[in-house]
């Protein structure tokens, strides 16, 4: 890299710089141009001496001074000198740091021996500490190991580097600032959705006739616009612990413990510019021993492929156990399987509720653990090199989920309770079927049945969805890509007598009462196209899609399906579209356009029009 022609003759200069290598010129030369009070070489007696630029002054240390006469005389360009300069002074840092500590050790030994030699000898008698010049060659290579093994480590010596373990270590994180519109159009139902999450996490509902009246149930908004601005910001960390493990974790906003959106309403949580709370969003370890499978612990992202968000919503964080495996066969063929177990809601160890004696219940209840177990398998195929499709079936079975009809049970008041209240859900969007839980005995504290009916809501139908994935991925106008996603579910557990036996919702068509039939469903579909970059990373990346959805009120749980579709859940229909666009690198602004209305139960339709400006780093 640095060979010149000097006097007709290569030199090699080499990183380190030394003074000899540099004097592999001319001798004469070299010793002219460095000395200016040396005479003349003899061949050419009336050559004039040569003078070091004014513009480059004198240094003291002479090595450098060479170098830059180097440059001078067009042997050496100026990047070139200046990085063997660098390098000269930084190995001259480490040479000075190990000289100054073999010297303090030298000391520190000759101090030792000095009191050794004291205390054994007579008093009076006088020493003069001596150390072989071989032990403090010795020394001095041994502290310039340690030197140049702490500089190495902690990259002291070569400034801009990070030490080892930090380049292990990445940061990483997102903001995002969003403006939605909900508009909801003439003919909803005023009494709106049933709200059965806010019931099931606050105190139970009074059933009685009197005020179960359809405008008495807690309900979601159906007839008034509402405008606001959200915020979304996410920091994590993922630290690779070498020999296949890693592990991870991030933060994020979030206006509640939802677990399927981060998203903070700006004036919400108390208003009046109040701070926001922080959420533990991931926090994971996965191992992978080989290349073809990974091993996951913790909270973490959904490890199923999902390409839409029909069934799994895309800021949905799984809890468990999983495992990915993967192999490659051939170069276009690459066949995969999933499986995990997720605890959904988990038991207090102290089993239950207190109930006292006054309904003659147990004091204790029976566990209620929920559990979400998955299987998937699937492939990935390069038909050529234009065309990719993947494809990927998959089961998944909600356990415990479905809500249990209580043993007779006597209800004075609000906080009394029964032996089936934990089977309700903790969290819901809207959509499913539900049931009542209590089967409360009649009497005369109660009038029998017409008042104190203080009820909890469970859903109503076991939940075991088949869900098979599709994609098609065409690159036939490259860079612009062509994809169509698809996927279609199915509630294999569905019992349709069932719930029309015990379905307190979804009842008819233009009504909230119990009169009619029930009319939900088990099934659901999406189809997207999507034109464009398929990721939106730099200035003047895009895309654009549109698509439908068509998801039946029981085809799967609603609480971590898409929150945005409809305003969240299951039991919706209609379309969609919206486009993306790199505003620099990392920065992207969208903007989409959702439509849905009810498939079942009380008219209800919704308009969202969401505007985002997304940043990642």
């Amino acid at each position: 890299m640095f060979g010149r022609k000097l006097n007709r003759r290569r030199c090699e200069i080499p990183l380190a710089l030394s003074l000899s290598t540099l004097l592999c010129v001319n001798p004469a030369l070299a010793q002219s141009e460095t000395d200016p009070q040396a005479p003349p070489p003899a061949k050419n007696s009336d050559q004039k001496r040569a003078t070091v630029s004014k513009a480059k002054p004198m240094s003291p240390n002479m090595s450098i001074n060479l170098v830059n006469l180097l440059v001078k005389r067009g042997a050496l360009s100026e990047e070139e000198a200046q990085g063997l300069i660098k390098q000269a002074e930084d190995e001259a840092y480490v040479s000075r740091q190990a000289t100054k500590d073999a010297a303090a050790k030298a000391s520190e030994a000759a101090k030792a021996a000095t009191a050794a030699a004291s205390a054994a000898e007579p008093r009076g008698a006088r020493h003069v500490t001596y150390v072989p010049e071989i032990v403090k060659q010795q020394l001095r290579e041994q502290i310039k190991q340690e030197v140049m093994e702490k500089a190495k480590n902690e990259n002291w010596a070569s400034p801009g580097l990070y030490p080892e373990w930090a380049e292990r270590i990445h940061v990483y994180g997102d903001l995002r600032g969003r403006y939605q519109g909900s508009f909801y159009p003439q003919g909803n139902d005023p009494s709106g959705t049933p709200n059965f999450n806010q019931i099931n996490t606050g105190s139970p509902y009074d059933n009685s006739p009197v005020s179960s009246n359809p405008y008495y149930y807690p309900t979601y908004n159906s007839d008034q616009n509402r405008q606001q601005y959200l915020l979304r910001a996410r920091l994590g960390l993922a630290a690779d612990l070498t020999n296949g493990f890693a592990a991870g974790f991030r933060f994020a906003t979030g206006q509640s413990n939802s677990p399927v959106s981060t998203n903070q309403t700006l004036g919400a949580t108390g208003g009046n510019f109040s701070k926001y709370s922080l959420w533990l969003d991931r926090a994971f370890l996965s191992y992978k021993p080989f290349d073809d499978a990974t091993f996951y612990l913790g909270r973490f992202d959904n490890p199923f492929w999902s390409p839409t968000d029909i069934v799994w919503s895309k800021e949905l964080g799984f809890d468990g156990a999983a495992v990915q495996v993967k192999h490659d066969v051939g170069d276009d063929f690459t066949p995969f399987a999933v499986l995990g177990a997720f605890p959904i809601y988990n038991t207090d160890l102290n089993a239950g509720i207190n109930l006292g004696v006054n309904n003659g219940q147990p004091s204790k209840f029976k566990n209620t653990d929920k559990w979400l177990f998955g299987v998937q398998v699937g492939f990935f195929r390069e038909i050529n090199p234009e065309t990719a499709v993947r494809f990927g079936v998959a089961y998944y079975d909600f356990d415990n989920v479905q809500g249990k009809y209580s043993d007779l049970c006597s209800v004075l008041n609000a906080s009394d309770a029964c032996n089936t209240d934990l089977t309700r859900p903790s969290f819901a969007q809207k959509g499913n079927t539900y049931r009542t839980l209590r089967n409360i005995e009649s009497t005369a504290s109660n009038t029998y049945g017409t008042t104190s009916q203080f009820q909890y809501f469970g859903l109503a139908s076991e939940y075991r969805p088949l869900v098979v994935s599709a994609q098609a991925d065409f690159t036939h106008f490259n860079p612009a890509h062509i994809i169509l996603d698809g996927e279609y579910v199915t509630n294999t557990a569905f019992d349709r007598s069932l719930l029309r036996t015990v379905a307190v919702n979804n009842i008819g068509s233009g009504t909230s009462t119990k009169s009619g039939v029930f009319n939900g469903g088990n099934q659901g579909w999406l189809g997207r196209l999507t034109v464009g970059d398929k990721e939106i990373k730099q200035l003047w990346d895009w895309n654009v899609h549109a698509g439908y959805k068509y998801l039946e009120s029981d085809a799967t749980v609603d609480a971590f399906a898409d929150a945005d579709f409809g305003l969240g859940g299951s039991n919706l229909q209609g379309y969609f579209l919206g486009g993306n666009l790199g505003l620099s690198q990392n920065v992207a602004a969208s903007l989409r356009w959702m439509s849905a209305k009810n498939i079942a139960g009380a008219p209800y339709a919704v308009d969202v029009v969401q505007l985002d400006v997304n940043a990642k780093f």
